[in-house]
C-alpha cells in the first residue's frame, strides 16, 4: 500500500484527512503492523478504505489481508460470542437492545392513552351510579304552625 500510495505523490497526511483515517493507522498498516488495532474489524475497514482511496483491487486486498490476518494469533479467530446471557440482567438488556425505540415509543403511547381513557370512564360510571345522598340522615319535620311566617325553625341539636 505504501508503493501505491508513493507513486501516485501521496503523503500519508494527505491520506488521513481525505480518508479521516489517523496516520499512525496508516502507518501501521502499510507496515502490517496489526497489534495497533483491538480488533480485525477495524483492520478491514481501514484497509478497504485506504484501497479504495488508493483505487487498488479491493476484493484482492481484502483476500490478501484476510489471509495475513489468519497466520497472526491474536486476529487467527474471531471472539467467541456467548449465545445466552448469563443472568437476569444481561437477559433484560439483551431484548431492550433489540427493540427500535421509536416504534416502542407509539407502542407504549397508545397503550398510555388506552389506559388513561379506561380509567376515566370506570371512574365516571363509579360517580354515575354512586348515590350522592347516601351518607344524609333521615329528615325531620318539624311542623311550623307555632312559628310565625318570618322565621325559620332552627334544628334541634341531636343528644
Amino acid at each position: 500500500m505504501r508503493a501505491a500510495r508513493e507513486s501516485q505523490n501521496l503523503s500519508v497526511q494527505a491520506v488521513a484527512e481525505t480518508t479521516k483515517i489517523r496516520s499512525d493507522h496508516i502507518r501501521a498498516l502499510e507496515e502490517a503492523n496489526y497489534d495497533v488495532f483491538s480488533a480485525p474489524v477495524y483492520i478491514r475497514g481501514f484497509v478497504r478504505t485506504y484501497a479504495t482511496i488508493l483505487k487498488l483491487d479491493v476484493p484482492q486486498v481484502m483476500a490478501a489481508l484476510d489471509s495475513e490476518l489468519r497466520q497472526t494469533e491474536k486476529f487467527s479467530e474471531p471472539p467467541p460470542l456467548s449465545a445466552e446471557p448469563r443472568g437476569f440482567v444481561d437477559f433484560i438488556m439483551l431484548q431492550l437492545s433489540k427493540l427500535d425505540w421509536r416504534k416502542s415509543l407509539v407502542g407504549v403511547s397508545v397503550i398510555a392513552a388506552a389506559l388513561i381513557i379506561i380509567v376515566v370512564v370506570l371512574v365516571s360510571r363509579h360517580y354515575r351510579s354512586s348515590d350522592p345522598l347516601r351518607n344524609l340522615p333521615p329528615g325531620v319535620y318539624h311542623s311550623t304552625q307555632s312559628v310565625s311566617g318570618q322565621t325559620l325553625p332552627l334544628p334541634t341539636p341531636r343528644r
